[in-house]
């Protein structure tokens, strides 16, 4: 009898697999009123859940909100609300108010919904390619253009940290601390490099999976590895 698989054991819902909530104390967001804000960036924070720094902004209504710094941000420096008459770095407007092919982060998915926003990751950013009544269209990193509600907020710039891939890591010390801190598995293994007993792709003369890579459609669970349910097969016309 075999081992349970990564993914099976991932669904047993184990604190090895859970992500540290518990040392996430920072949800970015916006304000909550509509109305044109000041505020001032008071701190600079970094945040064990994301790899770009937060900045703690303090508006002229005492409401506190925490949003990833952009580039070239400090401590002290202006932060305006839903104002367009300056579009500078760190300002925050609706997609309707903000200049086709400027830079923008945080969009919101939808209107009022900060909590579930799109380019949120060090040295990323959009740009704004289209706007109409009915949309904003937005190019993402992906390169994928993507329609928006004119309504949604988002901020000018581009997040800081840009180089954080480019640091090489020399130690596999370093990448298990840094995996370790959001309970990511690793080192992960391949499928065809482990036994028999822990993979159906285990084992055989060399790295062969030795069975078609789609799964059967009545697999069991311990069987169901490679590509489940693939869109189309066969050679292409």
């Amino acid at each position: 009898m075999g081992k349970n698989l990564i993914q099976q054991r991932r669904g047993r819902g184990t604190s090895r697999y859970k992500a540290p909530s518990h040392r996430y104390h920072y949800q970015p967001s916006y304000p909550l009123t509509n109305q044109p804000l000041k505020g001032v960036i008071r701190d600079l924070i970094h945040d064990t859940a994301r790899t770009a720094p937060l900045a703690l902004v303090e508006f002229e209504n005492k409401e506190r909100v925490c949003m990833p710094a952009p580039q070239k941000i400090r401590v002290g420096e202006e932060i305006f609300y839903n104002t367009t008459e300056k579009i500078s770095p760190g300002n925050m407007l609706q997609l309707s108010d903000i200049p086709e092919g400027t830079s923008v982060f945080n969009i919101e998915k939808l209107p009022g919904k900060s909590t579930t926003a799109f380019c949120k990751a060090a040295g990323s950013f959009a740009r704004v390619v289209a706007k109409t009544k009915e949309y904003v269209v937005i190019k993402l990193p992906s390169k994928k253009e993507k329609r928006f509600d004119p309504r949604c907020r988002a901020t000018i710039g581009v997040i800081a940290g840009t180089g954080k891939l480019e640091k090489p890591i020399l130690k596999a010390g370093k990448r298990h601390h840094m995996m370790k801190a959001r309970n990511h598995l690793y080192p992960q293994t391949s499928g065809v490099a482990m036994n028999a007993v822990d993979h159906p792709f285990g084992s055989g003369r060399g790295r062969h999976k030795g069975k078609p890579t789609i799964a059967p459609k009545h697999a069991p669970p311990g069987r169901k590895v490679g590509m489940i349910r693939a869109r189309r097969t066969g050679r292409r016309r």
